[in-house]
């Protein structure tokens, strides 16, 4: 059969671009007719890291995957739409690296053009998929309830003309498909609060249902009522082929000046007891000020528990973007916490989260439930204490807690404003008892979280619900080749 090539189109950010490489790995490594191109969208001063892992990972990938570099003519801004008018301006560019590819494979040799992939962001590719007369696919870096939940805020506004900014702060509830606990309105990502917001994040949804089919990074195994729910016939197919995880780190997570601090890191935890050691980690965007650094401090000393903790310093205040690593972060801890907790405790910077997981030592994880890093944590089999701060991570965290008994809590609700102007202080009391109640041995959570490890690494093998479900995404790929 002629081979096909597949475009893939990742929302701007490394966060998008590494589960999309590895899909596309699992992809050409499944069936050798497929190869595939992946259009990168660099949108500066966010994207530092993306060089730094396109090498890294460029050294051992298939020479069935290429790379192509879009232009950035977009000036650089921070407005609240910034996101995409950034991804629209890419369209022409996209456009044109697809004639380029296509022009190229016009001999009878070369593969024919069978579909994009686009990000969950990207849905106005879609237009560019259709010029060309191909199909397309989103992929959703989030869960399953996230998209379930997505699609339930977009029905509410454009059908019963629901004015949703009006749930913010209010005790509605919902029940929403395959979800079997009401979902409280103080777990709705902040963009359903925000007016200014609603254009890409229903914009997004409604093309959705344009799309051939979804692929999500879940495992029926882990969302079955949620993903069940999606085969009623009002969305297009549902592929649900995770966990697409990427265990190598690959350069992203620190580059070549970070290996002595990663080797110090680890060198620390191999000395440290089986499941002893509690892990503070709040992703890329995740920092926190001096006044609740110290609340969190309080409570790791008062709890007597050895840990592990990521501190970052946060951008300038009323900015956006990303944290960086303090200079001396002694000064903004109280005074002689280091010396008191040097016997049981490490403060560091930017953490090699997937390396410190995988460590025998880590018994515990104190995370922002941003999507990855729960999927990371149940991999390992390390349960979390949910602390959610942006985006859907109060959704992530009700999942995990109520819905499916995965985590325990530091503070579902709480929510972190991007420009860090209305800031609510979590005590270091709530702080500890959630450190005490994941640190646990003996368990249900943990119990479940070892459970659900194995059936998510079981998914993946030959023969696993995820490995079924993308050869039959594969299949039904080639099947709507014209």
């Amino acid at each position: 059969m002629k081979k096909s090539e597949l475009v893939f189109v990742p929302s701007p950010g490394v966060g998008h671009l590494v589960p999309a490489v590895e899909i596309a790995k699992l992809m050409v490594k499944r069936d050798d007719r497929l190869s595939v191109t992946v259009l990168v969208m660099r949108r500066p001063p966010l994207d530092t890291k993306i060089n730094r892992y396109i090498e890294s990972v460029s050294v051992s990938i298939s020479d069935h995957i290429q790379f192509v570099d879009l232009p950035n003519d977009e000036k650089t801004s921070s407005g609240i739409n910034f996101l995409s008018s950034f991804i629209e301006s890419q369209k022409p560019h996209v456009k044109n690296a697809v004639f380029k590819l296509v022009q190229s494979e016009s001999s009878s040799e070369s593969p024919q053009l069978a579909g994009f992939v686009v990000g969950m962001f990207c849905t106005t590719m879609i237009d560019v998929a259709n010029e060309f007369g191909v199909p397309s696919y989103v992929f959703c870096a989030s869960s399953a309830a996230a998209l379930s939940l997505m699609l339930y805020m977009q029905a509410l506004n454009d059908e019963k003309n629901v004015d949703t900014t009006e749930f913010k702060d209010s005790d509605a509830e919902f029940m929403l498909p395959g979800i079997i606990n009401q979902v409280p309105a103080k777990v709705l990502p902040s963009v359903v609060f925000n007016k200014d917001w609603h254009p890409i994040y229903f914009g997004n949804a409604r093309r959705f249902k344009e799309a051939e089919g979804i692929m999500v990074n879940t495992y029926v195994e882990l969302e079955s009522q949620v993903i069940n729910a999606f085969s009623d016939g009002k969305t297009p197919p549902l592929y649900p082929i995770g966990p697409i995880l990427n265990l190598k780190g690959d350069g992203h997570d620190g580059g070549s000046a970070e290996t002595n601090k990663n080797k110090d890191i680890m060198e620390w935890l191999d000395d440290q007891p089986p499941s002893s050691v509690v892990f503070l980690c709040f992703g890329s965007m995740g920092s926190f000020s001096e006044k609740q650094l110290k609340e969190i401090a309080s409570a790791l000393e008062h709890s007597g528990n050895r840990f592990l903790w990521s501190v970052r310093q946060p951008p300038p205040k009323g900015k956006m973007g990303f944290p960086a690593d303090y200079a001396n972060p002694e000064e903004a801890l109280p005074t002689g916490f280091l010396d008191r907790t040097a016997g049981i405790g490490k403060v560091i910077g930017w953490a090699p989260q997937v390396a410190i997981l995988a460590h025998p030592a880590i018994g515990g994880f104190v995370s922002h439930c941003g999507w990855n890093s729960i999927l990371e944590s149940l991999w390992f089999g390390v349960p979390i204490a949910a602390w959610p701060l942006f985006s859907e991570q109060q959704l992530n965290a009700f999942e995990m807690m109520i819905e499916l008994g995965l985590a325990a809590e530091i503070k579902m609700d709480y929510r972190k404003d991007f420009r860090a102007e209305n800031e609510v202080i979590v005590s270091a009391d709530i702080i500890e008892k959630g450190i005490m109640s994941v640190m646990e041995q003996d368990s249900e959570v943990r119990k479940k979280v070892k459970a659900m490890s194995e059936m998510g690494k079981k998914a993946l093998l030959d023969g696993g619900s995820s490995h079924l479900i993308l050869g039959r995404l594969i299949e039904d790929m080639m099947n709507n080749l014209k």
